[in-house]
């Protein structure tokens, strides 16, 4: 039970100190005698999963390991609206070809978290199954739940009604659906991070609504902040750590992570208990990057970089007696070679020199070696705070 009360925020309909199973999920974890249905839905609307999304993917492969079925919802038909959630306007719509290429990269990306081997204990489902066959009768009952002034309660709908932003009628439809998923599915706990509070609230009244013998839980998870240590992990602010990346690009990434951070990094994405681990900041950070990169390219993988990339630094720190010359991003003009940055930041002499080092595999950028001629740093964002080098005595830092 310990591990699954892990880094929750908020676990709802919820009555303190309460034995009754249907006001406390953990009395009625201890009190059921069956596997629960826990369901998480994913939109895909991007083609990346970071470790923002892996918090909840985690707590669902908790409850597998405790007994339960994850019900995994791919959401290939809301991905064609899109969550309002949090946003100031309108999300832009995809086109169900965007959608199926996005989808094709998911699961690949969520099979080192979830059990897929142990029968029973995953469940995949795409909601385009029921809600592409929703008649107009049907979207009419599930309308007719809500209210405008219950809609307007959402995150970002009273702020935009405020401020005379559009709202356009589909949105509402969003929440709707989403909630309509947990009656197909039968869901007994939904998660989700604790911006899902609405949608998931939404899941629980239309389960009453359709008189369903049970209605879920709602288990809240925090949202992630990105490495910058500011605003939350998000691949369009560039503070994000992809679970598809290098093991070299994600342990540098984690090393560096923010000291007031390390903490809740380790609590949610891994199972490192807090109290056994160093006190010093920068061994917690080793420690949470060394965890981390195992569970994505296994333990070998992530030990070997994290000496390799030990001894990267230590030849960086003697060649410039401890400093490394920083470079602005500012002096380039986006997308750029990084032919181009070798010879105009003169880590190379010349163009044809940059390629021939990349060529005999002589330049890392941020420890990780480049191979591609062709390399296009397309957007300063990522690259702020990495260092390029050549050779083992060249370095340069790249800073905004």
């Amino acid at each position: 039970m310990a591990r699954l009360q892990r880094g929750v925020v908020e676990t709802f309909p919820h009555v303190p100190d309460s034995t009754k199973p249907e006001e406390n999920l953990w009395a009625y974890l201890r009190q059921t005698q069956r596997p629960l249905r826990i369901k998480f839905g994913i939109d895909p609307t991007g083609s990346e999963i970071h470790l923002g999304h892996s918090i909840v993917l985690r707590k669902l492969r908790q409850f597998q390991d405790a007994g339960h079925c994850a019900v995994l919802i791919i959401g290939d038909f809301t991905a064609q609206i899109g969550d309002p959630t949090g946003k100031s306007e309108v999300r832009k719509q995809l086109t169900p070809e965007e959608v199926a290429a996005n989808v094709q990269t998911y699961l690949e990306q969520v099979k080192p978290i979830l059990d897929f081997e142990t029968p029973g204990r995953l469940e995949i489902r795409y909601n385009s199954e029921w809600l592409a066959k929703l008649d107009l009768r049907k979207i009419l009952e599930l309308l007719g739940t809500m209210t405008v002034g219950q809609m307007l309660a959402k995150e970002g709908f009273a702020e935009r009604y405020a401020k005379e932003t559009p709202i356009f009628l589909h949105e509402f439809l969003y929440p709707l659906m989403q909630g309509y998923d947990s009656v197909v599915v039968a869901a007994d706990v939904e998660l989700g991070g604790t911006d899902q509070k609405f949608n998931i609230a939404v899941g629980r009244d239309l389960q009453r609504h359709f008189r369903l013998p049970t209605v879920q839980f709602g288990l809240l998870m925090p949202i992630l902040v990105g490495t910058d240590g500011v605003q939350k992990m998000s691949k369009s602010l560039g503070n994000y750590v992809a679970l598809t990346e290098s093991a070299a690009s994600m342990y540098s990434k984690l090393e560096k992570i923010p000291d007031a951070l390390v903490n809740q990094y380790i609590e949610l994405l891994t199972d490192l208990p807090l109290e056994s681990l160093p006190t010093n900041p920068r061994d917690r950070q080793k420690a949470l990057a060394l965890e981390v990169v195992s569970q994505y390219h296994g333990r070998d993988l992530a030990l070997q970089t994290q000496a390799e990339l030990a001894a990267i630094v230590t030849q960086g720190q003697t060649a410039q007696a401890g400093s490394i010359p920083e470079y602005s991003l500012g002096e380039f003009q986006f997308p750029v070679k990084l032919t181009y940055v070798l010879s105009h930041t003169k880590l190379c002499p010349s163009s044809s020199e940059a390629r021939r080092q990349i060529q005999g595999g002589g330049v890392r950028l941020n420890s990780e070696k480049i191979t591609d001629v062709d390399f296009t740093l397309t957007a300063p964002e990522p690259y702020v705070n990495q260092v390029l080098q050549v050779g083992k005595k060249k370095f340069l830092r790249f800073v905004p």
